[in-house]
């Protein structure tokens, strides 16, 4: 079955995720007992926000391209971001915000953390394969190495911890 989704429609799937993410690590930072990795968390929340701005005024030009599309032959790329979409970003899991309890170590935090970051990065590059150049393909890289670098940093931090 060929599915046809509009930019629009992707781009609010995009913004739904870098809404649950900035909020999920503004909790995480919330509850974490790790001065250091609150930290992080924290910057982690705001440039999640800095995401959504970025997909904010992605969706707000394609205004002037009314019917701009994105074409897939076979389905399956619209069918995951759908799946995503449907599942709250969080891959059929349970919100990863939802089921911190303030208990958690700084160890488990981040490795929810890596997890969440990892699924958005596959999100990422699913949806470059399905966005037009014009339609900000270039700013979906971008997202994308962003995301890669929070991956870098977190694992960098759970080493430190041992």
């Amino acid at each position: 079955m060929v599915m046809t989704y509009t930019a629009d429609e992707i781009y609010e799937i995009a913004e739904q995720i870098e809404r649950d993410a900035a909020e999920f690590y503004r909790e995480a930072a919330e509850t974490c007992p790790n001065e250091d990795i609150k930290k992080i968390l924290f910057d982690m929340s705001e440039t999640e926000n800095e995401h959504l701005r970025t997909f904010q005024n992605m969706r707000e030009k394609l205004t002037d391209e009314a019917g701009l599309s994105v074409f897939d032959p076979f389905g399956r790329s619209a069918m995951y971001l759908q799946a995503i979409a449907d599942a709250r970003s969080w891959e059929g899991r349970i919100n990863p915000m939802q089921a911190l309890t303030g208990n958690e170590t700084a160890r488990e935090i981040i490795e929810i953390a890596v997890e969440s970051e990892k699924e958005m990065v596959v999100f990422y590059v699913g949806l470059k394969d399905l966005v037009y150049f014009r339609a900000g393909k270039d700013k979906v890289e971008e997202i994308i190495i962003e995301e890669l670098n929070h991956i870098c940093a977190l694992l960098k931090k759970l080493k430190s911890l041992g």
